[in-house]
């Protein structure tokens, strides 16, 4: 029996020193806060990547910009609805990083989840969004990005998904807030 409880234990411990557990954090917005959990053991460069801008405090003063919403997304064939932010200032950017696919992480891109913006594969650097309702397109093999590969999420909004709503409401033009909703900061919570 004891030789079985350590084979066990060898088996197992590999699994439980890399299982991390999930980072929380509190955006503070001009429109209220949104306060989030991120997985490291699901999506661990993404979370990293956020993490460094967060701990930077390169978030401080940035903000969402950008919302999708039915009415502006209504000539489009794939429609979703995000609100998009963590535009940092220019020469603030960090490196950008590899996408960590939904086929890769297991996340899906539901109600809250928050997940890297992109121009293309690995191109991700500090912008994030939030998804309203479920947005299956923006998964791997989602028709949204013509190179079927997704968006990495890596996280969801635990409270304050009435902020999320409140800010794509905002006043927009061709998707571009009219008056951007500033993030004050993003930091961990403990």
């Amino acid at each position: 029996m004891k030789k079985i409880v350590i084979i066990c234990l060898v088996l197992i411990m590999p699994f439980a020193i890399f299982a991390q557990a999930p980072v929380h954090c509190l955006i503070k917005t001009s429109l209220g806060d949104i306060a989030i959990e991120l997985y490291p053991s699901k999506a661990p460069v993404t979370v990293a990547n956020f993490m460094r801008y967060a701990d930077k405090k390169l978030y401080n003063g940035s903000s969402f910009f950008r919302v999708c919403t039915p009415a502006n997304e209504a000539t489009r064939t794939v429609k979703i609805q995000v609100i998009q932010g963590g535009n940092v200032p220019d020469g603030s950017s960090l490196d950008s990083i590899k996408i960590e696919t939904t086929r890769y992480t297991g996340l899906q891109h539901k109600n809250g989840t928050l997940s890297m913006a992109r121009s293309g594969p690995n191109s991700a650097t500090s912008e994030f969004f939030i998804c309203i309702n479920n947005q299956p397109a923006l998964d791997y093999g989602g028709a949204r990005n013509p190179d079927g590969q997704g968006f990495a999420a890596f996280g969801k909004v635990t409270k304050g998904m009435s902020v999320v709503k409140k800010i794509q409401a905002q006043k927009d033009t061709s998707q571009y807030l009219v008056k951007p909703v500033r993030i004050y900061s993003v930091n961990r919570v403990e």
